[in-house]
């Protein structure tokens, strides 16, 4: 039903002067006061709620510590040209449309975002006195501007992402096309919908991971609200078939996150295959080595707070904000935190394996970039962070570096130069003038593949002949590329369909030794991203140390004041 407002007449806030009594002698001066009041008009008061949104569009123009309800207005030009492109006329007259922006505005929480940088407290009082049935003009246009104050604010990071990612890595380059080519008739189409909540919802990434997070988010803080779970005390180290008062309170912490039937066995205190099973797959999900005992580390991580867990969960689900949206159908996706790769077709995953990352001084960067083509038995250049960090100051304590290295030293035309005419002791990454070059082969740092798309780092995905490191659970150890476990099949699976490249011939060229480009028909896009927290393709949380220490200033970005970005 629609609410007819009573108001009361327009206040007069001038009164006219009493008839003046002019059988008195006045003085010079006063008559020259009279003679201004006579003359200065008096503009009437505003009679509509256009007027008082004009007069208010003008104030947020023109001073930027206006404020409405209390609340500055952040999106000041944006405001300001979507009531102008109105003709001043309130927007929110909608009883519905009111409704569905408190609803999107109060479930933001669930998006890990703060519903106060929405002004939540602020509309619900400005709800109250807006839709009174004596509310003023004033108070109806202040209202109306909060709801469009709210909406901006709201869509822009759910668009966006609250933090803006360039200004923690300033070579990002995971650019949106975000088309909105009129935001004020962007705005204005979702306040007019007749379905603004379905509309701000669509807004949001609908990848299936960015779902699976915010249950998670969810459901860690309904364990949170009851209280979380207590520290399991230090002591030695549980394994398989041991008895120890300790194993209750791991029984009970497992319980809590439903890692663990609530059952209770015959026997509370062993540790026996069903608390050896659950500690072997709480450990795979965290990135330890699974074997089933409660060590240093495993306690470490089952002691972790449930604040902290939904910290991590808040923090990747900003990172979906930034990256899931316009993915192509397929692309291959590399995870740093998550020392993994992953190859998807059609939005499936078809392949996956361990990758090598690098080290925590010597990080491998995220960014987009796309695959055009790969190399079977790779040269290797040396780059020039590893010329400056690794090779010189080795050679130069040790003149046979580069033969152990198996290093070539060439000119910039290919030619072989002696290394023996190289004074070593003052060569510098700026005066050095050669390339260092490792020919092809088994021991040749890039393996037997290197996979090729254009980027400033010259980081690549390639092979490698040190396989034992894809056995360790934490894998940073390389100086910034990706080494990647089984190659070969991923080599296969881009090729696939590719005239004369099957996997027999992939091998038969690699067997000859020689080096070989093979440019791709269809090039694929990779991401090389990080994530700390994430639900897999199975359905299991999975939890990641934060390796480069990147969570705790995307965490700040999300709990800081709202600001829009240059």
């Amino acid at each position: 039903m629609t609410r007819h407002l009573v108001r009361a007449p327009p206040r007069t806030e001038f009164s006219m002067p009493r008839k003046l009594q002019f059988g008195r002698v006045l003085s010079a001066t006063a008559v020259c006061v009279l003679l201004l009041a006579c003359e200065t008009r008096v503009e009437p008061p505003p009679s509509s709620e256009s007027d008082v949104l004009r007069a208010r569009v003008v104030q947020i123009r023109d001073d930027p510590s206006f404020a409405v309800f209390g609340t500055p207005i952040a999106a000041r030009q944006l405001v300001s040209d979507f009531y102008a492109r109105r003709g001043f006329e309130l927007a929110w007259t909608a009883p519905a449309a009111r409704d569905d922006l408190l609803l999107a505005v109060y479930e933001s929480e669930a998006d890990g975002l703060d519903p106060e940088d929405y002004l939540l407290n602020a509309l619900l009082a400005a709800r109250r006195q807006g839709e009174a049935a004596d509310a003023s003009l004033e108070v109806l246009a202040d209202y109306d501007l909060l709801q469009t104050e709210a909406l901006i604010r709201l869509l822009y990071h759910l668009i966006l992402g609250k933090v803006d990612p360039k200004s923690l890595d300033p070579s990002w380059n995971f650019t949106r096309n975000v088309r909105v080519d009129d935001p004020t008739a962007f705005v204005e189409a979702f306040i007019d919908s007749g379905e603004l909540y379905a509309r701000i919802e669509r807004e949001k990434p609908q990848h299936e991971m960015y779902r699976n997070l915010k249950a998670e988010l969810a459901r860690h803080r309904v364990i949170a609200a009851s209280g979380g779970w207590a520290a399991i005390p230090d002591g030695p180290t549980l394994k398989p078939g041991t008895r120890d008062p300790r194993v209750l309170d791991l029984r009970a912490r497992l319980e809590i996150t439903a890692e663990l039937p609530g059952a209770a066995p015959p026997d509370a205190l062993s540790y026996d295959a069903a608390v050896a099973a659950a500690v072997s797959a709480y450990q795979a999900r965290h990135g330890i080595d699974a074997d089933g005992a409660l060590g240093l580390a495993t306690l470490a991580a089952l002691n972790a707070p449930v604040e902290t867990h939904i910290e991590s969960i808040r923090v990747n689900l900003e990172r979906g904000r930034w990256l899931l949206r316009d993915l192509d159908p397929t692309f291959v996706v590399v995870n740093v935190a998550g020392f993994g790769v992953y190859y998807l077709r059609d939005g499936k995953v078809v392949w996956s394996a361990r990758v090598v990352v690098g080290m925590p001084y010597r990080e491998t960067p995220v960014f987009r970039s796309t695959m055009t083509y790969l190399v079977l038995n790779p040269t290797w250049t040396v780059p020039p962070s590893i010329l400056e960090l690794d090779i010189l100051p080795e050679q130069r304590r040790d003149r046979a570096t580069l033969a152990r290295k198996r290093l070539e030293v060439i000119d910039r035309d290919g030619r072989r130069i002696d290394e023996s005419s190289i004074d070593w002791a003052s060569a510098t990454p700026e005066n050095f003038p050669y390339l260092l070059r490792q020919k092809p082969g088994p021991d040749n740092v890039l393996g037997r593949v290197k996979f090729m798309f254009p980027n400033p780092y010259s980081v690549y995905l390639h092979d490698t002949p040190s396989k034992g490191l894809f056995e360790k659970s934490e894998r940073a150890f390389s100086s910034g590329c990706i080494r990647v476990e089984n190659p070969l099949e991923l080599a296969e699976l881009l090729l696939e369909g590719q005239a004369g490249w099957d996997r027999a011939a992939i091998e038969t060229t690699i067997a000859t030794g020689k080096s070989l480009t093979v440019g791709l028909e269809r090039p694929v896009p990779v991401l090389v991203a990080y994530w700390t927290t994430w639900v897999d393709r199975f359905g299991a949380l999975q939890h990641r140390p934060d390796i480069y220490g990147l969570d705790a200033k995307v965490a700040a970005g999300l709990d800081a004041p709202l600001s829009f970005r240059p």
